[in-house]
């Protein structure tokens, strides 16, 4: 009984040094996106892109540091399995992109920060799974 809710609180603990992580990373992101876009001018596929791959530096340096722990010794292999599992997220975040910013005519910012509700939880889920492992 009392284990389980020590584990209820590891879990809403590493819930919110994930949250935090998250938003230092969507600041990351929503900025490097914002100057791509508005100061070089790129198109916002592309812009969006590129602040995504940004953040998921970010991210998985602040990750592997406060969120998830792990026993693998090999970060190399770590940090290419974390760039694998946002690639999914990227694909979910270019795919709400495109249909809001292409399809709806909305303004990208507005779309991002939808996009920012959704790909997180995908984030959390495939991680959690795939990266940490147990001690």
């Amino acid at each position: 009984m009392f284990k389980r809710g020590a584990e209820v609180r590891k879990i809403i603990a590493q819930l919110i040094r994930f949250g935090i992580v998250g938003v230092i990373a969507t600041v990351v992101d929503l900025g490097v996106l914002m100057f791509l876009k508005e100061i070089v001018q790129l198109k916002v596929l592309a812009a969006s892109a590129i602040s995504f791959s940004v953040s998921v530096t970010v991210n998985y340096i602040l990750s592997t540091l406060f969120v998830f722990k792990s026993n693998n010794d090999n970060k190399i292999k770590e940090f290419l399995v974390f760039v694998v599992l946002s690639a999914g997220g990227l694909l979910l975040t270019q795919l709400i992109m495109w249909i809001g910013t292409e399809v709806m005519a909305r303004y990208y910012l507005w779309v991002k920060i939808i996009a920012e509700i959704f790909v997180p939880i995908y984030n959390f889920v495939t991680r959690k799974i795939i990266l940490e492992k147990k001690a």
